[in-house]
């Protein structure tokens, strides 16, 4: 049996941290293996990264995400009860729930309130001095995710409610202040996600029923209904994520910026550009470091035994970068998806395996819609300049972002073609 390479160090917490994106891949590289054993907060975890990886990890039934996350990072990513921390038939019909809000109709509705706006900001934007497009684009997807999703907000609640969603992003992959604010603000955004719940409840469904309505009434296995404080929680899980989108908007924006040559691509509408130049930016870009698995049964993989209970940590970042998979993987590069043989174990950026019986994310569609019609009003209908400031992108930091959060100016609006 072949001896799987361990850390020396006591713990890898602090080196987690501070290396953040690139902790599993370096560690990989410097032991010529596709994983390594070490401890995080003191726990035994096996590290694995590539295709492989990604193929063992996402067996169907063979891992449960229920304590594979720190606590403060699950309450303000999923939380207790959610989908993602349920297994077999449970997390089946509430997956089910969830990819049914995802059919093409509704994803259409979805980009044409997004549109709509967008270009109601725009017309703020003109007025401004300089705009912030990450905080702007939290806004904006606020307000389209609460207008698709059947909830009613003034501009005031929208920028509450935006930023709270945001903060718990932000504060997932940190300790200390970030995170207890993030928490704080989930607390308050918990209990108006349960007053949404208890509304849509004492009311009938709307026809066709709403995002809303359909988690509000949403039945469990053997036709019970979850509580409200589950129902509350999933209702975050969708609305969360798409203020998440902002992330992808802007890294959009950077692209853009540091590769010009697409500009006049995009704007001329070359067919599949779009699409690709998307998945590039979600591959090249840091959005999830890794994702987390407690094993369910024993198993074996390249010769190594792994036991029920067992803590594995995917390499999502270092899979989307591993020059075994991609060309020049540090090379921004939309082209290489013309020929991407579209596996669900070799580009994960917000998860791998299959949609159908996994835990891949219900609603990537959804965010490849976004951000195909984000690219759109970016190069087609405005005009901006983008001033001197502070374009980096920490590794170290998670959830990572762009330093300035993407600073514009001297915003017109342009007509299309």
């Amino acid at each position: 049996m072949n001896r799987i390479p361990r850390d020396t160090a006591v713990d890898s917490s602090t080196a987690f941290l501070r290396n953040g994106y690139n902790f599993i891949s370096d560690r990989c590289r410097d032991f010529g293996s596709d994983i390594f054993q070490t401890r995080i907060m003191l726990r035994p975890v096996y590290c694995v990264t590539g295709e492989d990886a990604a193929r063992m990890f996402y067996v169907p039934g063979r891992f449960t995400r229920n304590h594979a996350m720190p606590p403060t990072t699950l309450s303000l990513l999923q939380d207790k009860g959610s989908s993602l921390t349920l297994t077999g038939e449970a997390h089946a019909r509430r997956k089910e729930m969830f990819m049914a809000l995802m059919g093409p109709a509704r994803l259409e509705q979805l980009v044409t309130i997004f549109e709509e706006e967008w270009q109601a900001r725009l017309a703020r934007w003109q007025t401004m001095p300089a705009v912030v497009l990450q905080t702007e684009a939290e806004y904006i997807l606020c307000r389209s995710a609460c207008r698709w999703a059947g909830i009613t907000l003034d501009d005031g609640q929208a920028n509450q409610r935006a930023t709270e969603l945001a903060a718990m992003v932000e504060g997932a992959g940190s300790i200390g202040p970030r995170n207890w604010k993030a928490q704080l603000l989930r607390q308050r955004t918990e209990q108006w996600a349960r007053d949404l719940i208890r509304q849509a409840r004492s009311h009938p469904r709307a026809d066709p029923a709403t995002p809303l309505d359909v988690i509000a009434h949403h039945t469990a296995l053997h036709g019970h209904g979850v509580d409200y404080r589950t129902a509350a929680v999933e209702l975050l899980n969708l609305l969360r994520p798409i203020v998440a989108i902002a992330r992808y908007i802007t890294y959009s924006a950077l692209a853009l910026h540091h590769h010009p040559e697409y500009r006049d691509r995009l704007h001329q509408g070359e067919e599949g550009l779009a699409e690709q130049f998307a998945n590039e930016v979600r591959r090249f870009y840091p959005f999830f470091p890794a994702v987390g698995g407690i094993a369910l049964e024993d198993f074996e993989w390249r010769g190594h035994s792994f036991h029920k209970g067992d803590w594995l940590l995917l390499d999502l970042h270092g899979t989307n970068h591993d020059p075994r998979l991609w060309q020049q993987p540090e090379r921004f590069y939309p082209e290489r998806f013309k020929d991407w043989d579209r596996s669900p174990y070799n580009f994960m950026p917000q998860g791998g395996g299959e949609y159908s019986h996994g835990h891949r994310c219900a609603g990537e569609w959804l965010t490849m819609e976004v951000m195909r019609s984000a690219l759109h009003m970016l190069t087609n209908h405005m005009t901006y300049q983008v001033p001197r400031q502070n374009l980096s992108i920490r590794l170290s930091r998670m959830p990572a972002m762009v330093q300035s959060r993407f600073v514009m100016t001297k915003i017109h609006s342009a007509n299309p073609p």
